[in-house]
């Protein structure tokens, strides 16, 4: 299984627990700052990406959206 996520910038604080989480490495800290003032995160490898959506359950800000590629179609993980 293959999966893959989305991440709203503008949402997202940069409180990194996506990072901590996440068994991959796929999620890494941006270096420009959002129109809130925060450094968000973003999906750097996302080759790596398993879709197991351990990143959006940790999400305080809901931000992540995970989703996984079963056979042949792509479905959205829920929260």
């Amino acid at each position: 299984m293959k999966g893959r996520i989305k991440i709203d910038t503008e949402l997202c604080k940069g409180c990194t627990y996506c990072i901590d989480t996440c068994p991959a490495g796929v999620i890494v800290i941006r270096k420009r700052f959002n129109k809130n003032g925060f450094f968000p995160v973003i999906a750097r490898h996302l080759e790596k990406c398993s879709g197991c959506a351990m990143c959006a359950k940790m999400c305080p800000e809901i931000a992540i959206e995970v989703y996984r590629n079963d056979a042949e179609k792509t479905r959205k993980v829920r929260r």
